[in-house]
């Protein structure tokens, strides 16, 4: 401990694996390094799809590319301490390093969250106004939008390491999870975190609340534009180039929805569950994303077969 007059800080937190399974955890880490091992490569062989292929140079694949790096960002912040769990049993993580790998944790899910309403409207903008969209979607645009989207990520979740590094903690220094979480932390101090638990509310509301209120609208708005269209093949024609999005969206909002309600509400819980949801919340949606894309674009899918016959000649 760091002692300076009243107040204590902690020099590391202790990381948790999974509850009562500490003595499988070597065979536990099979099914991790399997969709590790998929996230990674899926996002970048999506990237380097989209890179080499100039018919997916439109802003449609220029949002799908943000997504692969933001769940790269997201695979990355995460693996060295899942795995160093698993594999060597290292639980110690110091308390800045703590705060640094919380803090682009929670940039990158409010970052997706907006890259996931950004295509929305981009979904939006073609089914509604296809003759419009090259020059509503401009390269300049999309560009402009994604450095919004960083900006807004960045900004928002600025005071979270000073609100944390403020607290006083004393007595339990063990985190629920492998990777370091702003509740999770907030918890063990034993100093009052009204202002914590405000700040972080307005900042989840106001970002990821909103982003998902306007990715509902503009399914709804969606919906009625094709259910105006004149036959039933074009409205499915319309529907199917929105499923991918719609299936990432699901796959990244449940868990995250489940993760900040267990952390508020449900200390009843048995901590197996809270450690599964925060698993399947950071783990699943970068691995299962290029897959879903992969499937059902059949640009990227027709690109991936090109690519796959040239380095077989």
């Amino acid at each position: 401990w760091e002692f300076n007059g009243s107040f204590y800080q902690p020099s590391a937190f202790l990381m948790m694996g999974i509850p009562g399974l500490e003595a499988f955890h070597h065979w536990i880490s099979i099914p991790f390094c399997v969709l590790y091992l998929t996230a990674l490569l899926g996002n970048c062989m999506i990237l380097f799809i989209i890179k080499k292929t100039q018919s997916l140079h439109e802003p449609m694949y220029y949002f799908l590319s943000m997504l692969a790096v933001t769940d790269l960002g997201l695979v990355l912040c995460t693996l060295p301490t899942t795995l160093g769990i698993f594999w060597f049993n290292i639980r110690r993580i110091g308390f800045d390093v703590c705060l640094t790998q919380m803090y682009f944790i929670h940039i990158l899910s409010f970052i997706e969250s907006s890259v996931l309403l950004a295509m929305a409207f981009d979904r939006f903008i073609a089914i509604s106004h296809p003759l419009r969209y090259p020059s509503i979607l401009t390269k300049t645009t999309v560009i402009k939008i994604g450095l919004t989207i960083v900006l807004r990520g960045t900004v928002s979740l600025l005071p979270i390491p000073f609100l944390l590094k403020r607290l006083t903690y004393c007595g339990k220094t063990e985190l629920s999870h492998s990777f370091c979480f702003h509740p999770d932390i907030m918890n063990l101090a034993c100093a009052d975190i009204k202002v914590n638990v405000f700040y972080g509310m307005i900042a989840l509301f106001s970002t990821v609340g909103m982003d998902f209120i306007c990715i509902v609208l503009s399914y709804i708005l969606i919906i009625k534009t094709v259910i105006s269209l004149a036959t039933k093949g074009e409205c499915l024609k319309a529907l199917n180039t929105c499923v991918s999005h719609i299936c990432a969206v699901l796959i990244f909002f449940i868990p995250m929805i489940g993760l900040s309600m267990i952390h508020r509400f449900g200390k009843n819980f048995p901590p197996l569950v809270n450690t599964l949801v925060a698993y399947i919340y950071l783990i699943i949606p970068p691995a299962l994303n290029p897959i879903i894309y992969s499937i059902k674009s059949s640009h990227i899918r027709e690109a991936l077969f090109r690519a796959l016959r040239r380095k077989c000649d």
